[in-house]
């Protein structure tokens, strides 16, 4: 592991992702370099289209890139095959996700056992209980996600997010979908549970106001990076 990986939880060098169309090759991001250290939150803006959510994938490992590095903690996500970056997934991620999706035949309490007991943990309910209980659902652990408001769905979201203790955080508009009041109330979850955790927390968003209550804000235009600057921390909390 290199001096470099282990300052940086997250260090993107040369990255570019294109794809092939029906007119040819069509450039989605293009050269972007940036680091984020543990226990940072960092937020990624930028006009629909201009490559932000990409970008998130390719952090995460879900998507891979046509030229360049990623280093997930420490991991060369190029060196991987599919098998082993979604055991990095696994073991180091946590995913919050514009539209829930949470497994509709399962209980608030059995999504956020799922991805502990995929990974082979099979005394998640405590650890479950316990996220369920910090946003607010200790009376909703066995409704079924169609029993539950929009904004109770994200917070199990959140809590799932969480289970197993991952070392990085991606969420992809996680207040998008929901009314003013439930998006400030999903937002000051993620914002409590990264600092209690020390959880490094990367968030795609069109909100102004939400990515300025992150560390950095990385502003992705036309698929380039065109600058990152300081987020006004004082809002935080």
């Amino acid at each position: 592991m290199s001096v470099l990986s282990q300052l940086n939880v997250i260090q993107a060098s040369g990255l570019s992702k294109s794809v092939n169309t029906l007119e040819g090759s069509l450039t989605i991001l293009s050269d972007i370099n940036f680091s984020v250290k543990s226990g940072e939150s960092v937020a990624i803006v930028g006009a629909s289209g201009s490559g932000k959510s990409t970008l998130l994938s390719l952090l995460a490992g879900l998507d891979v890139a046509s030229q360049g590095e990623i280093h997930l903690d420490g991991d060369a996500l190029s060196e991987l095959d599919e098998e082993s970056r979604a055991k990095v997934r696994a073991d180091k991620v946590g995913f919050v996700f514009q539209s829930f999706m949470l497994v509709q035949s399962l209980t608030a309490l059995e999504n956020v056992m799922l991805p502990a007991e995929l990974s082979g943990d099979h005394d998640a309910k405590p650890q479950a209980v316990e996220l369920l209980e910090k946003v607010g659902l200790s009376h909703r652990l066995a409704h079924y996600p169609s029993q539950l408001s929009g904004g109770e769905q994200q917070r199990v979201a959140i809590a799932r997010a969480f289970i197993g203790s991952p070392k990085i955080l991606f969420a992809d508009e996680p207040s998008a979908n929901l009314d003013s009041k439930n998006g400030h109330l999903i937002e000051s979850l993620l914002f409590d549970l990264n600092k209690q955790n020390g959880t490094t927390l990367v968030l795609v968003t069109h909100d102004e106001q939400l990515a300025a209550q992150c560390d950095r804000i990385i502003h992705i235009e036309g698929g380039k990076l065109e600058k990152i600057v300081d987020g006004d921390v004082a809002h935080v909390g």
